[in-house]
């Protein structure tokens, strides 16, 4: 039987998602305190890998179990044998032709970023800080020219394996709440570091560094060395993804709620 689930981390204390050797990893955690459950060996696979130190709110995976389990046990259970920093939010059986990763239509990403002269305290390993003014304003100006479908070669990692830079971003929208700056962006799928370089890149033009044109400038470039740095891993949560209707997965409040805008 395949079942899918729900799960909330905080990527601080992880070398990512994806199970690797001699580091601790989400993915590891997660199939460990599932095994106790299933009562054997079991592996999951996710709807999107995430970087060493990025947090998800919205993840979602499925596994197959010869057992099944009441909702209570994928929640209560699971969360009984899991480090305090990983949780699972809710669980379902599901058909046995949806897959967390393929049967995805797009997926969300915040990045939050404490705009302010003097570092924060409180949270602080869940956000970028910015002590130069960034005027959101700029920034989501100048992110309405990464909606539609792009090569994205200029805003992704060098080593990146997608086999294509094409991307389709349905929007990508910054706000500002008090001493928060949110980058919201959704696309149909993400390369490597790309949420990362184009919020680098953003932040550019809100110091008022770079002109709004600037972004477009570097996308038709397709060279990752026209564009800003890589924004810290610390800022960026993984917050939803999307699925066609009939396979009823649950649909949270894209995270972090302390910032639900």
């Amino acid at each position: 039987m395949r079942f899918a689930l729900g799960i909330e981390y905080d990527g601080s204390n992880y070398c990512g998602w994806q199970r690797q050797n001699h580091v601790n990893s989400v993915q590891q955690e997660l199939e460990k305190a599932l095994s106790k459950v299933v009562n054997q060996p079991t592996e999951v696979i996710c709807a999107g890998r995430t970087d060493t130190g990025v947090h998800g709110t919205g993840q979602v995976i499925h596994f197959e179990s010869p057992v099944d389990r009441q909702e209570r046990a994928w929640t209560l259970g699971v969360n009984t044998n899991l480090p305090k920093d990983i949780v699972v939010k809710w669980g379902k059986r599901v058909d046995d032709d949806f897959h967390a990763r393929f049967s995805a239509t797009a997926r969300q990403y915040k990045y939050i970023i404490y705009n302010s002269p003097c570092r924060p305290a409180i949270f602080h390993k869940g956000l970028s800080f910015c002590y130069y003014p960034l005027d959101e304003k700029l920034m989501h100006q100048a992110a309405q020219q990464l909606v539609g479908t792009h090569d994205f070669t200029s805003y992704r990692t060098v080593h990146c394996q997608a086999n294509s830079p094409l991307r389709t971003v349905l929007h990508c929208n910054v706000s500002r709440v008090g001493s928060y700056v949110i980058v919201d962006i959704k696309a149909n799928a993400f390369l490597h570091h790309m949420v990362r370089n184009i919020v680098g890149s953003l932040m550019r033009v809100g110091r008022r560094v770079e002109s709004i044109e600037w972004i477009s400038e570097v996308l038709a470039q397709r060279n990752r060395c026209m564009a800003g740095i890589t924004a810290p891993s610390g800022g960026l949560y993984f917050v939803d993804v999307d699925y066609p209707e009939h396979f009823n997965i649950p649909k949270p409040e894209p995270g972090p709620l302390f910032l639900s805008v």
